[in-house]
C-alpha cells in the first residue's frame, strides 16, 4: 500500500480529543441501536425462521455497511490500541466506508424508498440506517479524519467489498431464490440485465471514491499551511 495511504501517527491521534470521542460515542450508539432494532424486526417476522431471517439480515449491503461504520465509530475510543482500531482509523479505510455508506443512502432514497412504505419502528430503523448514520459518519469524515494522505489507486481496492458482495448475492439468490435488492434479482431481470446493473454500480462506487479522494486532497492542501 502507498505510504500516503497510511494514517497520521498512532491511533489515539484520531480519537484523543474529547470532542472526537463524544461525537463518536453518540454516533456509534445511534448506529448500534438501529442495527439491533433492525435485527429484532427481521427475526421476529412470523413467516420466516430465525436462521433464515438472520442470513437474510446479513445479506443486505445496507446492514454490512452500517455495521462497518458502527465499528469505525466505536473502536478508536473503545479499544484504541487494538489492531482493529488501527485498521479502522486509517484514512483510506474510513474513506472507503464513506463511499459505501453514501451509496447505501443514495440507492435507498432514489431506488428503494419509492417501492415500500415502512411504518413504526421499521421507519425508525430505516431513517437511522439511511439518513442519520450516513450523515453522522460524513461529519466525522470531514472533521476528524486526516486529509491529503490517500492515493487515487486506493479506489480500486475499495471495489473489492461491493464486488464480492454482489457475487455473494448472486450465488445466494441462485441457491435460495432470495435477492435482497431488485436490481440484483436474476429471477426477474435475467442474467442479461443484472451484470449491466452490477457494472453500473461498480462504476458509481469508483466515481464516488475518486470524488472523495479529490475532496481529501483539497482539504489536505488547506490543512498543510496550518500544520506546516
Amino acid at each position: 500500500m502507498d505510504e500516503r495511504d497510511a494514517s497520521h501517527g498512532p491511533v489515539d491521534e484520531m480519537g484523543s480529543t474529547s470532542m472526537e470521542r463524544l461525537f463518536r460515542m453518540v454516533a456509534a450508539s445511534i448506529a448500534w441501536f438501529a442495527i439491533g432494532l433492525q435485527y429484532y424486526l427481521v427475526t421476529h417476522k412470523p413467516d420466516v425462521a430465525i436462521i433464515e431471517a438472520t442470513i437474510r439480515y446479513f445479506s443486505y449491503f445496507t446492514m454490512l455497511s452500517n455495521i462497518l461504520v458502527a465499528l469505525a465509530m466505536t473502536l478508536p475510543w473503545l479499544a484504541p490500541n487494538s489492531a482493529l482500531a488501527a485498521f479502522f482509523s486509517r484514512p483510506s479505510v474510513r474513506t472507503a466506508l464513506a463511499t459505501y455508506i453514501i451509496i447505501v443512502a443514495a440507492i435507498y432514497h432514489v431506488i428503494l424508498r419509492p417501492l415500500w412504505n415502512p411504518q413504526g419502528w421499521q421507519l425508525v430503523a430505516d431513517m437511522i440506517e439511511h439518513v442519520a448514520t450516513p450523515g453522522l459518519y460524513m461529519v466525522d469524515w470531514l472533521l476528524f479524519v486526516p486529509k491529503g494522505t490517500i492515493a487515487a489507486k486506493s479506489v480500486l481496492g475499495w471495489l473489492i467489498f461491493p464486488i464480492a458482495y454482489a457475487a455473494y448475492s448472486l450465488i445466494h439468490g441462485a441457491v435460495t431464490g432470495y435477492y435482497p435488492y431488485p436490481f440484483l434479482n436474476v429471477s426477474e431481470l435475467g442474467y442479461e440485465r443484472v451484470p449491466v446493473n452490477m457494472a453500473a454500480l461498480a462504476a458509481t462506487f469508483a466515481a464516488l471514491g475518486l470524488v472523495l479522494v479529490a475532496i481529501d486532497r483539497m482539504l489536505g492542501a488547506e490543512e498543510a499551511p496550518k500544520t506546516g
